[in-house]
């Protein structure tokens, strides 16, 4: 048997609930050996994030061809990435992928702390398998407001347009179901439903989600039956969720 791999390129959250944290707890959790290439460091709780501080994007850069040379992944995605320089980085190598992308555009914090920004975005856009904005993301990525379902499926298609192949507009900010929209490259949508779960501890939902894609794919499973499983799992790491901290705290990342 071969063990599926995968990395994250992403930000590191000290507390555990999001970034490069939640991403390797995710694979974990889903049978995947996880690697974490670190983009940025922050100092943040369930309570905000103090400080942000951005790697060189040429250490950046040092990380993933150290990893590729030996422990090469079956898939990758991307979390927060800080500026540019670090976005064009990825994106130069990622012309080598001969995996799927998953690109998780981390613009800000749950409490609105600058992470990127587009410009960390559009560079990856074209290497894109598949691009995971929520409402906020996809209204800043297409220049207007995305906040029901025919505007997610507008933003979807435009995003497609700019060169994501597949995209999934996540609604967990909709008012009544939780409801997930996919547009593939054959241009057809799926509609991933959940009751919505009245909580403050969401802390890393949008992270875990676009990690268990990854796991997934990283396992070889096709991209809607993946989305499905990652719902499912979210869904019930949000519902089980341990009740930590004195903020928005994190995910059960030990649900089934």
């Amino acid at each position: 048997m071969t063990t599926p791999v995968a990395l994250t390129i992403a930000g590191s959250d000290p507390s555990g609930g999001a970034g490069i944290q939640a991403d390797l707890k995710t694979f974990h959790q889903l049978g995947v050996y996880g690697q974490a290439v670190v983009a940025l460091l922050t100092a943040q709780n369930s309570t905000g994030v103090q400080r942000v501080e951005i790697v060189d994007f040429e250490l950046v850069f040092a990380q993933i061809r150290a990893v590729f040379s030996d422990i090469p992944p079956s898939a990758v995605k991307t979390g927060a990435l800080g500026n540019r320089e670090v976005a064009e980085a990825v994106a130069r190598i990622a012309e080598e992928f001969p995996f799927p992308l998953v690109v998780d555009p981390i613009i800000t914090s749950k409490r609105g702390t600058k992470l990127g920004g587009v410009d960390t975005v559009f560079p990856l856009l074209r290497r894109v398998f598949l691009l995971t904005p929520n409402l906020e993301e996809a209204s800043a990525l297409c220049n207007f407001a995305v906040d029901d379902l025919d505007s997610m499926r507008r933003s979807a298609k435009t995003l497609h347009g700019m060169g994501a192949s597949n995209v999934i507009v996540k609604g967990g900010h909709l008012r009544g179901e939780a409801i997930d929209l996919l547009y593939t490259s054959a241009g057809e949508f799926h509609e991933f439903a959940s009751p919505r779960i009245e909580t403050r501890h969401t802390h890393g939902t949008g992270c875990a989600f676009s990690a268990a894609i990854t796991a997934e794919l990283a396992k070889g499973t096709e991209l809607v039956e993946s989305v499905r499983i990652a719902k499912l799992f979210v869904t019930e790491a949000i519902r089980s969720n341990p009740g930590l901290g004195h903020g928005s705290g994190p995910l059960n990342f030990f649900a089934r």
